[in-house]
């Protein structure tokens, strides 16, 4: 099939990445008793011992064309999308709140759709200009209430900002350097991609695990470790490794341009995840946050329209 033919299936897998995707800034705060660091380290262990099962029998097809090269990039990749964004992710939430976290993160659309448009065959920045407006509103009204609110100067809240914005600049770097591997090795199924990512992701977590265990010194019990594990496990399974999924299946789907706009999915999900967390209903400029998100993405759509 051809891009356009493809348009509708790349927009609904970003959905369901982003649906997927979104529950990772809630895990946090389920688990708010563990460092960033740890939860990093307990997700992608998960993320690469279910990678490696799974590439046991895809071993001999993969073993044929993987270079040292490969695994560079990989190694590459790895550290921007899993271990540096969601250490950085973690602690922006537990230590500035959900909202922060999804305002920041929200930026992503605009960065790597900005990034994108320099891309060879990409829609013009102009012709986007309409969905970036958008963007912008949803963004600001996302987490307007968290910056403006009031009470005293907390450098933890400040920290977790920054946090946040190093999550950012990761996963931009991230998007843009993933689709361009996509799409140089399109003999290389997005779900086997996925998967050696994992397998990679896994062996560097092995090295967090050291400096997660030194630098807290809690105590947790038997019920808080077990809590622990079953958040890691969901967290590598529905994230990692069916987001993730969905993800590389759409960015060959999709030019770079629109890829940015399906992050937008990701804030929209992590804000309904958060309402449910917190057992309220969205206010008003939430409300119209949700309701520029899907403006930007048909504007985007239409700008992509021959």
């Amino acid at each position: 099939m051809d891009g356009k033919a493809n348009l509708p299936l790349g927009i609904l897998f970003g959905i369901v990445a982003g649906a997927l995707w979104g529950t990772v800034f809630v895990a946090p705060q389920l688990a708010r008793d563990f460092t960033g660091l740890q939860l990093a380290a307990g997700r992608y262990l998960v993320y690469g011992l279910v990678s490696a099962v799974l590439l046991i029998p895809r071993w001999p097809a993969l073993h044929g064309w993987i270079e040292a090269r490969h695994w560079r990039a990989l190694v590459g990749l790895s550290l921007l999308a899993n271990i540096i964004y969601y250490i950085a992710l973690a602690t922006a939430v537990q230590w500035g709140g959900v909202a922060m976290a999804s305002l920041v993160i929200g930026f992503l659309p605009v960065a790597v759709t900005v990034v994108g448009s320099r891309a060879a065959g990409a829609v013009a920045l102009r012709r986007l200009a309409p969905s970036l407006f958008f963007s912008a509103i949803a963004i600001l009204c996302i987490g307007g209430q968290a910056l403006a609110g009031g009470g005293q100067f907390d450098w933890r809240r400040v920290a977790g900002f920054l946090c946040a914005v190093t999550a950012l600049v990761s996963w931009t770097i991230y998007a843009l350097r993933n689709a361009k591997w996509l799409h140089a090795l399109p003999h290389v199924s997005a779900h086997d991609w996925n998967l050696l990512t994992g397998l990679v992701t896994g062996a560097l977590s092995l090295l967090l695990i050291p400096a997660a265990l030194y630098f807290d010194a809690t105590t947790h019990s038997a019920g808080a470790w077990t809590r622990f594990a079953a958040i890691s496990a969901g967290m590598a399974v529905f994230a990692s490794i069916l987001g993730n999924n969905f993800w590389n299946h759409m960015s060959r789907m999709l030019p770079l341009t629109l890829v940015g706009q399906m992050i937008l999915f990701e804030t929209l999900f992590a804000l309904l995840y958060g309402f449910l967390w917190e057992w309220r209903l969205p206010v008003v400029t939430e409300w119209i946050a949700m309701a520029c998100v899907g403006l930007s993405v048909a504007t985007c759509l239409h700008a992509h329209r021959r």
